[in-house]
């Protein structure tokens, strides 16, 4: 993976911020096991096995996708998002619609919300930014960091509560805004499932908040850490509304922490 760039399609502030997303220490904490100590049991079962012993406790991460999302029809994609902690996130991809390809890019950094796609990279198809967006992104952000970045569940800006044997909260603070978000640990500490309450279009015209989550399948391993290959995710998570508010499976293919002063290749992913 070469992250040395902003992908293609970004604004130039957008790819600034693509830019100060690779920002932290240069030299984090590295990851034991003893730092799960006081957490739910859940969440011990799911990071000792996520994150290897002595891995970098990065606040960022990047990442190669593909899949398919749901624009009236199934269409495939491909994109890379880089992730950070506290910085948010920019997730560049490209499409295809009825052939033809469309590029763009949705973004939640500088604490607001953007999303901007153009044919063939140069005709507008579709921009949004405002309060409802900036709302939606943040809720995004708090859920796929857990995901994308387990390292961050040991941070101070993710605070955890016990709800089961299998399940925990975590409240994730994204834009002096708080976040609850449940994940479900399987018996080999791997995700299974993400459920949370998220911003979102209730129709063309209005938002409001409703259930959003997503369900994972395989791991892929990768700089340390364990992350779920296969995700599908959408709205109306755990209600009857849930197979028809599916928008988005992806694959991820590759996965790099971004640390500074890092460099070389990175390890190889293995599919699990």
């Amino acid at each position: 993976m070469n992250g040395d760039g902003p992908p293609d399609g970004l604004t130039p502030p957008v790819a600034e911020d693509w830019r100060s997303l690779a920002s932290g220490a240069e030299k984090p904490p590295r990851f034991t096991a003893g730092m799960t100590s006081d957490l739910p049991e859940p969440v011990r079962r799911w990071l000792t096995h996520a994150i290897d012993e002595g891995t970098p406790l990065a606040r960022a991460v990047e990442l190669r996708m593909h899949g398919e999302i749901f624009l009236g029809r199934w269409s495939p994609f491909t994109a890379v998002q880089r992730l950070s902690l506290t910085r948010g996130f920019v997730w560049a991809a490209t499409t295809r619609l009825l052939g033809l390809p469309i590029r763009g890019f949705d973004r939640w950094s500088r604490g607001t919300g953007e999303m901007r796609w153009r044919l063939f990279g140069i005709l507008p198809v579709a921009s949004a930014a405002g309060v409802d967006v900036t709302r939606s992104a943040a809720g995004r952000h708090a859920g796929e960091l857990l995901v994308a970045l387990p390292t961050a569940a040991l941070t101070r800006e993710v605070r955890w509560r016990p709800l089961d044997a299998d399940r925990a909260v975590a409240a994730v603070t994204v834009g002096g805004t708080e976040h609850e978000v449940t994940v479900t640990v399987g018996p080999d500490g791997a995700l299974t499932e993400l459920g949370m309450r998220r911003w979102g279009p209730l129709d063309r015209r209005t938002f409001g908040e409703q259930p959003f989550g997503a369900t994972f399948d395989g791991e892929l391993a990768a700089g340390g850490l364990r992350v779920p290959r296969q995700v599908t995710a959408g709205y109306g998570y755990g209600t009857e509304r849930w197979a028809a508010g599916q928008f988005i499976r992806w694959t991820v293919d590759d996965l790099r922490l971004v640390l500074i002063g890092s460099g070389g290749p990175p390890p190889e992913p293995r599919e699990r």
